[in-house]
């Protein structure tokens, strides 16, 4: 055949495959698949070295031909070698894409371990300690009816009906004890009383 130093026609089965995938003829989809599935699983498994990514990235090539037949000019070139591009194309984005999480993982381990320990520092186990002292020596200067009630909301971890109970008293008397003892040690630490003495009022 005489040269005519342009490339050669593509092969008129390629282009009778994109007529029949242009009209949506899924068996077209399925002659190529056929055809072509193994060349594409091999660009993409020698590209991102991981046979399930090669499968993902052939399963994309031909989900675009199916959707966009369109993008396939038989009149430039083969069907096999438009197929081989896309599908090197697909696997190197893959790859980018993974190194970019690879990346994005590291950079979160590395914040993670740059987060401060929760424990608490020198200077606030101080305080920690000072505020501990003061909230004995406050519940100390309670008169004993309302700092048995409080021990028991508090360290005891009972409602004021439980520690009603155990003591005898009224529930009315109990939570009358609790919340007047609660406003004193507010007073005294000159902080908000803690909800938690509260529970169950």
């Amino acid at each position: 055949m005489e040269s005519t130093g342009t490339s050669p026609a593509p092969r008129p089965a390629d282009a009778e495959l994109h007529r029949r995938l242009v009209y949506g003829d899924e068996s077209a989809l399925a002659e190529v698949y056929q055809a072509y599935g193994s060349l594409v699983r091999r660009i993409a498994v020698r590209v991102t070295r991981s046979p399930a990514a090669a499968e993902d990235v052939a399963q994309e090539v031909f989900a675009q031909l199916w959707s966009r037949p369109y993008a396939y000019d038989a009149d430039r070139g083969s069907l096999r070698t438009w197929l081989s591009v896309l599908a090197h194309r697909r696997a190197v984005d893959w790859v980018r894409s993974e190194a970019r999480h690879r990346k994005d993982v590291r950079a979160d381990d590395s914040a993670l371990h740059a987060i401060p320990d929760a424990a608490p520092g020198p200077d606030e186990k101080v305080v920690d300690r000072e505020r501990s002292l003061l909230l004995h020596s406050a519940l100390a200067e309670l008169p004993q009816p309302q700092r048995e009630v409080v021990h028991l909301a508090y360290f005891a971890g009972r409602t004021y009906r439980q520690a009603a109970v155990e003591l005898g008293i009224p529930e009315g008397t109990a939570k009358t004890r609790l919340r007047t003892a609660l406003r004193s040690l507010a007073e005294t630490l000159a902080d908000p009383p803690d909800p938690a003495l509260e529970r169950g009022a």
